[in-house]
């Protein structure tokens, strides 16, 4: 069995929105990354995946619960520890243009996160650590002294990467990297996270919205809805055998490149209105918009089951 290197207990997140309200935006979620694997963090819009990310690395701190990284509960650490923690942990933004400094050329922004950190005092060394992460991430030299807007967004991107990995981190989460870019480009994209991970044995918690993605990176899924995980199971096995009625759902949307499967074949649309994650009522949160609710789903809170080796569902008409 391979180490685990980060794992989450009970984990929450309640944001207060007025008088003796709360929106239940991470709501007892649990799992594990492996050193050196992918867990795909899928569902959509709105349903907190990248409030869990950065939970993980505490850019907000949590409501309750426990964020254990190589066994230690880093929660309880202060902050001196916490920058030092940090840098064994990094995120990939969403958006590669928002997320770098305008005002900076690319050689500079690589360079900032050496020298924030305090590694590679000297000139040289830094400079030659710089040139080195362009070349691992794929960064033509000439380029090093080119400010954001003249890249694209691919380049913008792999600037982020850059940064990411320049510290040697052993996990990161990578939040939406590509669905600000192109198909090909995501591709591109894929595949150089893919290789560094495989060269320098990264974890990552990768969140998405698009399955397509999380099929071809993850090693493991996890589904959310509304602040909870519904589902979660290893890639191959949650594609081949999805329990959950989300996670079906999520499953049929996904685009297919035939034109003949759309005439052949009616598009199944979710229908009903989405719960409220505000101070939200016991029991299934999908129960509104499941075809198969009963008055059992609203009941009681439905915990998270195994119901196959290594595949856990929470709906009780999976189990």
């Amino acid at each position: 069995m391979s180490e685990i290197l980060l794992e989450t207990k009970g984990l929450k997140k309640y944001f207060p929105v007025g008088s003796k309200k709360l929106l239940h935006a991470v709501d007892n979620v649990n799992f594990q990354v492996e050193k050196g694997r992918t867990l795909g963090v899928v569902g959509e819009s709105g349903c907190g995946k990248s409030t869990l990310g950065r939970l993980i690395l505490r850019l907000i701190e949590p409501t309750e619960g426990e964020v254990l990284f190589k066994g230690e509960n880093i929660l309880k650490y202060s902050h001196a520890q916490m920058n030092k923690v940090r840098q064994d942990m990094q995120i990939i933004m969403q958006d590669p243009y928002s997320s770098l400094n305008p005002r900076m050329t690319v050689f500079e922004l690589i360079e900032d996160t050496l020298l924030v950190n305090k590694v590679f005092p000297d000139k040289k060394s830094r400079e030659n650590r710089v040139f080195e992460l362009m070349d691992i991430v794929g960064i033509a030299k000439r380029l090093a002294y080119a400010y954001p807007h003249e890249l694209d967004g691919g380049r913008r991107q792999r600037v982020g990467v850059a940064k990411a990995i320049a510290l040697n981190p052993s996990f990161i989460v990578c939040d939406e990297p590509v669905s600000a870019l192109d198909v090909s480009i995501q591709a591109q994209t894929l595949n150089l996270l893919m290789d560094l991970q495989r060269d320098l044995g990264l974890a990552y918690m990768f969140i998405t919205h698009d399955l397509s993605v999380v099929k071809h990176i993850s090693h493991s899924i996890m589904v959310m809805y509304l602040g909870q995980t519904v589902e979660a199971a290893d890639s191959d096995e949650l594609f081949a055998n999805p329990m959950h009625p989300y996670t079906q759902a999520l499953l049929r949307a996904i685009p297919m490149p035939d034109p003949d499967y759309y005439i052949n074949n009616d598009l199944e649309i979710i229908k009903g209105e989405v719960a409220s994650p505000i101070n939200p009522k016991p029991g299934c949160r999908f129960a509104p918009r499941c075809p198969y609710a009963t008055s059992e789903c609203t009941s009681g809170d439905i915990p998270l089951t195994e119901v196959n080796p290594g595949h856990f569902v929470s709906c009780i008409h999976c189990t």
